[in-house]
């Protein structure tokens, strides 16, 4: 089912999951396909990697938790993999007591404190608590199923959701929406906004949304908004879907920079450079999985506007966990969910405001967990034995501006606020817990946007690959659409970039394919074959 000119059906430009994804449903459909990895191979940014010489702990270094991935897809492609669900959503710290007591949330239950007082306030914030995830399930319910459907209208949307959730969560700034339905307890409000400003540099109250849209894919993964831990780490998942692919009889060539994709009047050029020369290939659809600001360049298109992100990502390896200040909870179960440090809602728009006024946040509000609480496989044996621990960190308002004077100097100095924000709520210094590897090196990295930006090739280490946008259509061409189409007809987004794009989920590559596959079909002459004419 190809054009008779085109070498293959679909050329698929960057093998990260989604463009993994879209090759595997393109190559179970009977589609020759070829997949473009510009690393040494393919997974992008949900990979597993050995970080640290000589330690064996494979690390997921960049992306690291599941919630958005649909099972649809996992059953679609037949995946061999497993989610396990950490037994505890979040610990958070009271920063103003330095962490003597704080809030223990479950997997599924209310908010309790962690050294329980008795106090009629306690109780309260565990109802209002619930109250918020029950509205929180009921917008999962409504708009995840819609995700893997063509767009609907925001008519369509808003009924689905109901008033109560359209007002609080697509009509007006989350953070006065959180506020009022958690009557201002900052740090529980605080807790709530981490979702809207993970990867975002927004203030809650942002009249453009931006927040809330951060916040809606947070919060609906899976409909229930769990988030869930890839069993052996998220280079498993990666594996998984290269492996349908391949099965499938998708090709592969890794180490090719793609240097541009030329629309064509039968069939789409693409030119990459591979062991030291430049070729050419041909294909009735091209699925980016780039940003959309990277598609642009490709096509030889005005600039799009240049996205920023705003993280910096800390991995780390600890021979021990550290104490806490807490008397009312182990380390093991503080740290088993979501651990959050100075990330009450006045903390959060402190952070913001120093940031944009052109200073690392300090404090830093940062969130931590422990993969390997949940998931010990990713260690070796003896790491086991000795009680070793990873430990991730990721910390809010870090975006790129603040790195681009002194990638080095800045990411040593956000690296030291982030260590102190933490040892603020611990009973010792986490330094004291990091782990050496053979040659004495701690076992701590951190990574920058400008890194992720040269390592991952994400504008700006945007993590979205640019601002997140609404589940629905808001242009009338878009009704009935899949998201992911660009101006030119044999070019499609199959990257976090697309419309419901973001996350580790696969379904922008999955809605790539399903409208190349349309698209395909619609062009097939009678006769047609789906077997490529030459390898690349």
């Amino acid at each position: 089912m190809r054009r008779a000119a085109a070498d293959y059906d679909a050329v698929i430009v960057g093998g990260g999951h989604n463009g993994l994804t879209a090759a595997a449903y393109l190559a179970r459909a009977g589609m020759s396909c070829l997949v473009l990895e510009r690393r040494t191979q393919p997974g992008g940014a949900a990979v597993s990697e050995r970080v640290f010489p000589g330690v064996d702990a494979r690390l997921s270094r960049y992306a690291y938790l599941v919630s958005l991935l649909p099972q649809r897809i996992v059953e679609d492609l037949g995946l061999d993999i497993r989610l396990a669900r950490r037994h505890v959503a979040s610990y958070t710290p009271d920063p103003r007591r330095r962490g003597a007591r704080g809030y223990l949330i479950g997997g599924g239950g209310p908010a309790v404190r962690s050294t329980p007082s008795g106090r009629a306030e306690d109780a309260g914030h565990a109802a209002r608590w619930s109250a918020l995830q029950e509205l929180t399930r009921h917008l999962g319910r409504a708009v995840f199923p819609t995700l893997l459907e063509p767009l609907r209208t925001r008519e369509e949307m808003l009924r689905l959701v109901g008033p109560e959730a359209s007002e609080l969560f697509f009509e007006r700034p989350i953070g006065a929406g959180l506020e009022r339905l958690l009557a201002s307890e900052d740090l529980l409000t605080g807790v709530a906004l981490t979702d809207a400003l993970i990867g975002t540099f927004a203030p809650a109250a942002s009249e453009s949304l931006v927040a809330n849209r951060c916040f809606l894919y947070h919060v609906i993964g899976r409909c229930s908004g769990d988030w869930l831990v890839p069993v052996g780490g998220m280079g498993e998942l990666t594996a998984a879907l290269e492996r349908s692919a391949r099965d499938a009889g998708a090709t592969f060539v890794n180490e090719a920079e793609v240097l541009g994709v030329d629309p064509a009047e039968r069939c789409t050029k693409v030119t990459y450079a591979h062991a030291g020369g430049e070729r050419e290939v041909s294909a009735a659809r091209v699925l980016v999985n780039a940003a959309p600001a990277v598609l642009a360049r490709l096509l030889g298109a005005p600039a799009a506007e240049a996205p920023e992100g705003s993280q910096l990502k800390v991995n780390m390896l600890l021979s021990r966990l550290p104490r806490l200040n807490d008397p009312g909870i182990d380390p093991r179960e503080a740290f088993a969910g979501t651990f959050h440090v100075n990330e009450g809602a006045a903390q959060l728009q402190a952070a913001f405001e120093q940031a944009a006024a052109g200073s690392i946040p300090d404090p830093a509000p940062c969130e931590a967990y422990c993969h390997s609480l949940t998931d010990p496989s990713i260690l070796g044996r003896d790491l086991r034995r000795r009680g070793a621990h990873t430990l991730t960190v990721f910390a809010l308002h870090m975006p790129a501006r603040l790195f681009r004077a002194d990638n080095d100097g800045a990411r040593e100095a956000a690296l030291r606020i982030v260590l102190r924000s933490l040892d603020g709520v611990l009973a010792e210094p986490v330094a004291d817990c990091v782990l050496r590897a053979p040659d004495g090196s701690p076992c701590v990295e951190a990574r920058t946007p400008l890194d992720i930006e040269r390592e991952l090739a994400m504008p700006g280490g945007h993590i979205f690959h640019r601002d997140l946008q609404w589940p629905f259509a808001e242009r009338d061409e878009e009704i009935g659409a899949w998201g992911v189409e660009t101006e030119h007809e044999s070019v499609l987004l199959c990257g976090a970039g697309a419309r419901r794009g973001g996350g580790v989920s696969g379904i922008p590559g999955r809605n790539a394919a399903m409208a190349a596959l349309a698209g395909l079909r619609r062009s097939v002459p009678a006769g047609g074959t789906s077997r490529p004419r030459r390898s690349a």
